[in-house]
């Protein structure tokens, strides 16, 4: 699955990252040096001058110095006692002369107004603009050494815009001999080069790098939804008959897928009728009635060249009278460019008001199912994709491109011809046939 894609995409890494991790000219010996993680000595060409500090200047002897007389300390006279303070008992009572007292004031007192300092008037006048901030110095970043860049260069590597446009130019042509629709290709470039262009990677990770980016832009093309099973036994529980139309091409699987279902949904306890709508194409009616014996399930058939409307109401009227649980329509191959049999399946839509529209298309075809996938949703609103012979598909262009390009999810994947040989859509084993897991 998926062989001659993976095989391409895994070369074209390989290839170029073996070229992008190559050391420079310039620090390749001392990448392989020993010594580089110690030291680095510098190249023998470029010998360091040898800078010799002038000699400071010699010191004059100082001349004698002369010992100072020494002071002579002089006795200071005694201080004259001071009289004795009388005590408080001894002092004379002091009155104050009752013509000095104050008389008593006929209005209240007024508060009393200080004059302001003259330290306070010349604060008052400096403005704010004139008061100095002291000036907080930011320390400067480390330099880096000349060892610490050789380092990083010899450990890291850069994609530029040119080295990316050489690794993309050649995985752009594995994408799209593998049929990869060109808007999912423009989509992935997009993707790496976002991740992968200017940002420094580490030299023997780089492979890593490209193949995790390449992992993250192809999960991002998906719609992610439950399977198909699981999404008619959801419904099954809130509504009784469900009704599922599938739809496509010829020979594109239809009826086969048909049978599938109905051998799952039996085998969990659904009851189910199918449909033979496909009046058109030769013995249509009889496969479908051959699963039908197979499987034990009912089916509801009209003669060919019958109205294929009427055979699908009719198989609902039936699933409504017996209370069977789902109703599998299976419709007429019909190319996505014929309008009268668009319109023909238009009106299936307007008569049965199915609960889900299932897209079946073959894997193998490449761009030709995702074209196909496109038409039929813009007819009819799909709700899935189902992609058939998805296990002999070694391209892998239509798995990867059809969800994007419709906006719809993949729901199963066909893996073989038995009944039982219908997978859910697993994205981690996508990822892993095409040599992307992480």
């Amino acid at each position: 699955m998926f062989g001659i894609l993976k095989k391409n995409l895994q070369g074209i890494i390989r290839r170029f990252t073996g070229k992008a991790e190559e050391p420079p000219a310039g620090v390749q010996k001392l990448a392989e040096s020993p010594e580089t993680s110690s030291a680095v000595p510098p190249p023998a060409e470029l010998k360091p001058e040898v800078i010799r500090k002038p000699e400071p200047p010699k010191r004059e002897a100082h001349p004698a110095v002369t010992k100072r007389p020494e002071a002579r300390i002089e006795r200071l006279a005694p201080r004259p006692e001071m009289p004795e303070q009388p005590s408080a008992a001894q002092r004379p009572e002091m009155r104050r002369p009752a013509e000095t007292l104050r008389p008593e004031r006929e209005h209240p007192a007024q508060p009393t107004v200080m004059p302001a300092h003259p330290a306070a008037e010349k604060l008052s006048e400096v403005q704010p603009a004139e008061i100095a901030l002291p000036r907080v110095e930011r320390p400067e970043p480390p330099k880096r050494s000349l060892l610490d860049k050789v380092r990083e260069r010899i450990a890291t590597t850069t994609l530029s815009k040119e080295d990316f446009s050489k690794l993309f130019d050649e995985m752009e042509m594995a994408l799209l001999e593998s049929s990869v629709a060109l808007e999912v290709v423009e989509r992935i470039r997009a993707d790496l080069e976002r991740q992968l262009v200017g940002v420094p990677l580490p030299r023997g990770g780089l492979e890593r790098a490209v193949r995790q980016a390449l992992s993250k832009s192809v999960s991002g093309l998906f719609v992610q939804s439950p399977g198909l099973l699981q999404r008619i036994l959801t419904l099954a529980e809130k509504k009784k008959p469900v009704v599922v139309l599938f739809v496509g091409v010829n020979g594109s699987g239809k009826t086969t897928t048909v049978a599938k279902v109905a051998k799952l949904l039996k085998e969990r306890g659904k009851s189910c009728v199918l449909a033979a709508a496909d009046t058109f194409r030769a013995a249509a009616i009889n496969q479908l009635e051959e699963h039908a014996n197979r499987i034990g399930v009912r089916l509801v058939k009209h003669d060919y060249g019958a109205d294929p409307a009427a055979v699908a109401f009719d198989a609902i009227r039936h699933a409504e009278a017996k209370d069977i649980d789902v109703v599998l329509i299976d419709t007429s191959g019909r190319m996505h460019n014929k309008a009268n049999l668009m319109e023909e399946m238009r009106k299936i839509l307007r008569v049965t008001k199915p609960d889900l529209k299932v897209f079946v298309g073959e894997a193998t075809t490449g761009n030709d199912a995702v074209e196909q996938a496109r038409a039929f949703n813009d007819a009819v609103d799909l709700d899935g994709i189902v992609l058939a012979k998805a296990d002999v598909d070694e391209k892998g262009g239509a798995s990867i491109s059809v969800s994007f390009v419709t906006g719809k999810p993949i729901l199963a994947l066909g893996t073989g011809q038995g009944y039982d040989d219908l997978a859910d859509f697993d994205l981690g084993h996508l990822l892993d046939a095409l040599g992307l897991s992480q």
